[in-house]
């Protein structure tokens, strides 16, 4: 049987797939199924069915509120190891810099997904003994900050799904393991705007982390990293503040130009 297709054949199930997801690229907020209906021109149940399936390969991810849509983990990961997003960097660098000098330690720019975190900027600290990752490295999404300011922006019971499928680990003796303490430990992160981790992670290593929202549906978040000894209580409210008035500065500078 002869299966070679011939010149200029076209799959239309993967046409419609990639349509749908680039309008979800190009949407500022979350899409909902009506929106890409009336925008694509296809029907509801054409397109119920495709975002099934783009749900479960991870390409899509369900906005907060359980109506819309963004990119998925799947997506964003193959985008960024593509080194295609790295241009957000032209804009967040200068800013990750100044902070850095500011507060004296290493601090991350990172995309989040349901799964991890990626890092895709960095500004290390000057001094000799310091915490240091290069972009494109991965780390768990429920390690201390980065898994707290990701959960804070999710309703109680997407992130009890998430904490269900992935489990809390006791990574230190610090480590909060009791969903119901995590749960409440995201009600402070809500109200304060910002996450702690106090060497929950790793022993002896103190990070704080705020989140950045979805830029055209890339979760990102800006965390400083430091060592215990030299993140003391009073340096965390400093250094909580000043990662607040830098997450403001790139919101605004990314807002502009993408």
């Amino acid at each position: 049987m002869k299966t070679d297709k011939p010149p200029g054949y076209k799959a239309p199930a993967v046409l419609k797939a990639f349509e749908l997801l680039k309008l979800v690229a190009e949407s500022r907020s979350e899409i909902t199924l009506s929106d890409l209906a009336r925008q694509l021109g296809y029907s509801k149940g054409t397109l119920h069915g495709m975002i099934q399936a783009l749900l479960q390969a991870g390409a899509l991810a369900k906005a907060p509120n359980r109506r819309g849509f963004f990119l998925g983990p799947a997506v964003v990961e193959l985008a960024f190891r593509s080194w295609n997003y790295f241009r957000i960097t032209e804009h967040a660098q200068p800013l990750l810099d100044e902070l850095r000098d500011r507060i004296g330690e290493t601090v991350f720019l990172g995309v989040l997904s349901s799964s991890r975190g990626l890092i895709v900027a960095t500004a290390d600290a000057a001094k000799p003994l310091k915490i240091s990752a290069p972009p494109g490295t991965s780390i768990p999404l429920l390690a201390g900050a980065v898994g707290k300011i990701y959960l804070s922006q999710q309703p109680d019971s997407q992130a009890e799904k998430i904490i269900s499928e992935q489990g809390l680990s006791k990574s230190t003796r610090r480590a909060l393991v009791k969903e119901e303490e995590y749960l409440a430990e995201l009600e402070i992160v809500r109200k304060q705007g910002y996450a702690v981790d106090n060497e929950e992670y790793l022993p002896g290593v103190k990070a704080v982390a705020v989140s950045l929202g979805n830029r055209r549906g890339l979760p990102l978040a800006i965390w400083v990293v430091g060592f215990a000894d030299s993140m003391t209580s009073g340096a965390i409210e400093t250094i909580a503040a000043e990662t607040q008035r830098t997450a403001a500065r790139l919101r605004e500078a990314l807002d502009n130009r993408f």
